[in-house]
């Protein structure tokens, strides 16, 4: 049987189409791609701003450290859902880092993964990742509420939440530090 250039087109298309979906040279694509349309977050208007009602959240590190929410309140705070099979989280993970490299001492970070601690200590090993992962012991927060991931959000010192991002985004922008800084100087 005899392929036209139509049908030879066709194959390829479906080639790179399997090789996108279903292989890691797909998943590194995918991420890279992220990388280049995530722009910085949008801060929402002060009157759009929702407030957490409750701040009782359990969680623990990789470490079986335990963490209480409660011991947040009145910093500043950035919670982030993520995955390490989800090439948007990965794609935004470089700009976390940088970020918590710079504010670690000044903003509560509360990145966040359901998966296996093995899976996402590995991860964070290869990737020279330093910044605290949590699991939830407990529900989170009802204004946290999401479907999809990333999910981030930044409060300032008084629970609202500043920025509430689905999607991937540059976290090392200029003004996501700008906002940062000011939300530490209040």
């Amino acid at each position: 049987m005899k392929l036209n250039k139509s049908q030879i087109s066709n194959l390829i298309f479906a080639a790179i189409i399997i090789i996108l979906l279903f292989t890691p040279i797909g998943k590194f694509v995918k991420v890279q791609l992220h990388k280049i349309i995530s722009f910085s977050p949008s801060i929402e208007n002060i009157e759009d701003r929702v407030s957490l009602s409750d701040y009782n959240w359990s969680l623990q590190d990789l470490q079986a450290n335990k963490l209480d929410f409660e011991n947040t309140r009145e910093k500043v705070v950035l919670v982030n859902f993520w995955a390490t099979w989800c090439p948007p989280c990965v794609a935004e993970m470089p700009s976390i880092q940088k970020l918590y490299d710079d504010y670690k001492d000044k903003v509560v970070f509360v990145l966040v993964s359901n998966e296996k601690p093995d899976l996402i200590q590995n991860f964070l090993n290869k990737n020279k990742y330093s910044f605290p992962i949590y699991q939830e012991l407990s529900q989170a927060p009802s204004e946290f509420a999401t479907t999809s991931i990333p999910a981030t959000f930044v409060l300032d010192k008084q629970g609202a939440i500043v920025i509430d991002k689905r999607g991937a985004a540059d976290w090392n922008a200029t003004k996501v530090r700008e906002l940062l800084d000011s939300l530490i100087d209040d």
